[in-house]
């Protein structure tokens, strides 16, 4: 990645986020841009950053979920950062299994819903 720092600005459009996301996300803690003045620039660390938060936030973890691993990074290292991934992704694969499963029950019953009515249309 290079050094170059986006602005305000260029962050929000290059991650197509609204400008109070990207104020909550700094209030949060989960982004630090640097500030000079009332600017703020936002370099390759936190460019990275805002990578992981939407990814974590596509796959459906929570925004403190996401906030907590990355401050594990920080505080203890690569290591037990992953392992705590691996705690997190184990525990969101099973609920999306879950979720998708209950989708395609919900589905099915839809269907037969739809072909008893189509059914029924044909009798009268």
């Amino acid at each position: 990645m290079t050094d170059t720092r986006l602005s305000f600005k260029e962050m929000c459009a290059r991650f197509d986020v609204t400008p109070r996301t990207l104020r909550y996300y700094e209030y949060i803690e989960l982004l630090a841009p640097e500030k000079e003045g009332r600017a703020r620039f936002y370099g390759p660390r936190e460019v990275a950053r805002m990578k992981l938060i939407l990814r974590g936030r596509r796959f459906g973890f929570s925004l403190e979920e996401i906030r907590q691993w990355l401050l594990i990074y920080g505080k203890k290292g690569e290591r037990p950062q992953l392992e705590a991934w691996l705690q997190l992704a184990d525990r969101q694969l099973a609920a999306l299994e879950k979720q998708r499963d209950e989708l395609e029950g919900s589905i099915a019953d839809l269907r037969a819903l739809r072909e008893t009515a189509v059914q029924e249309l044909e009798r009268l």
